[in-house]
C-alpha cells in the first residue's frame, strides 16, 4: 500500500474532546497517549480531564507542562493554582494566583481564591486588601464573607460582625456565618450575642455541636452551672471524644455538688417564753 493510501490516524485531542462531551472522561483521558505536534492542546485537554476526575497532582503536572512552553498562558496558570489549592499547597497556590493577576488584573476568580489562600497562610491583612478589590457582582458575596473572616482574624470585631450581618441578611440560614458569629461574640465577650446566635443556629440544626458549645460557654461565664451541665452533656452524647466538653462537664458538675455540700445557715431558733 502506498503512503498516500494509508488510513489517517485519528487525532487524539479531537477524539478525547468528543468523549468528554458525552461524559466519558476516563475513556477520553485514556485516548491521550502521545502529544504529537500540538503540545499545548494535548496537555491542556489532558490536564482538564485529570482535574475533572479529581486527580489534582497529575493535573498540576500537565498544566505545568503547558506553562513551561507558554509562560504567559493565564488559563494554565489559573488551573495550576487551583490544583495546588486542592492539594493544600497554599503558599505555592498563592504565588500562582498572583501570577494570573499579573496577566489579568480584573480576574476576580483568581483574586478571590488568592485571598482565601492568604487567610490559610495567616496573612489576613493581605487577604483583606484583595477582598476589597473584588468588583464583580458574582464575587461580592463570597468576598464579603472572606472580608469578615479577615477582620475577625485582625480582631476588628465590630467591623467583622457588621460584615457577617450583611452576609446573613442575604442568606439568613448560613450555618457557617452563624458559627463564626458565635466564635466572634465569645472572643469579644459579647455573651448576649453569643447566646442569640447559638440559639438561632440550634433552630436550624438541632444537633449542632457549635451551637451547644456556644451556649455552654455562655452558661459557664455566667456561672449558670446547671445549664452548662445540660449543654455539655448533649455535646458528649454526640461527640464522646470532645475533651473540652468532658472537662467543662466535670467542672460544672463539681461546682453544683460543691454548692449542695455547703451547709445552709440554720434558721434562728425561736426564743422560749
Amino acid at each position: 500500500m502506498s503512503a498516500a493510501a494509508k488510513p489517517a490516524m485519528p487525532d487524539q485531542v479531537q477524539t478525547a474532546l468528543g468523549l468528554r462531551a458525552v461524559g466519558r472522561l476516563q475513556e477520553a483521558l485514556d485516548v491521550l497517549v502521545t502529544p504529537g505536534a500540538n503540545i499545548r492542546d494535548f496537555y491542556t485537554v489532558r490536564a482538564d480531564l485529570q482535574f475533572a476526575l479529581g486527580r489534582y497532582e497529575e493535573a498540576a503536572g500537565s498544566y505545568f507542562t503547558v506553562i513551561t512552553s507558554e509562560p504567559e498562558n493565564a488559563y494554565a496558570y489559573l488551573n495550576f493554582a487551583l490544583c495546588l489549592r486542592h492539594l493544600g499547597r497554599w503558599a505555592q497556590a498563592a504565588e500562582s494566583f498572583e501570577k494570573v493577576l499579573q496577566f489579568e488584573p480584573h480576574r476576580d476568580e483568581a483574586r478571590l481564591t488568592l485571598a482565601a489562600c492568604q487567610l490559610y497562610l495567616n496573612r489576613p491583612q493581605e487577604a483583606l486588601a484583595n477582598f476589597d478589590r473584588i468588583w464583580s457582582d458574582a464575587a461580592r458575596g463570597p468576598a464579603l464573607f472572606g472580608k469578615a473572616v479577615a477582620l475577625q482574624l485582625l480582631r476588628r470585631f465590630g467591623e467583622a460582625a457588621a460584615a457577617y450581618e450583611r452576609v446573613l441578611a442575604a442568606d439568613p440560614n448560613s450555618e457557617e456565618v452563624l458559627s463564626n458569629l458565635i466564635a466572634l461574640s465569645i472572643e469579644a465577650r459579647e455573651l448576649d450575642g453569643a447566646r442569640r446566635y447559638s440559639l438561632r443556629l440550634l433552630e436550624l440544626r438541632p444537633q449542632s455541636t457549635t451551637a451547644l458549645q456556644g451556649l455552654a460557654a455562655v452558661a459557664l461565664e455566667r456561672r449558670e452551672f446547671e445549664a452548662a451541665v445540660q449543654y455539655c452533656g448533649r455535646i458528649v452524647e454526640r461527640d464522646s471524644a470532645c475533651v473540652e466538653a468532658w472537662h467543662n462537664l466535670r467542672f460544672a458538675t463539681g461546682r453544683i455538688m460543691s454548692a449542695l455540700k455547703t451547709p445552709q445557715a440554720a434558721p434562728a431558733a425561736a426564743g422560749r417564753r
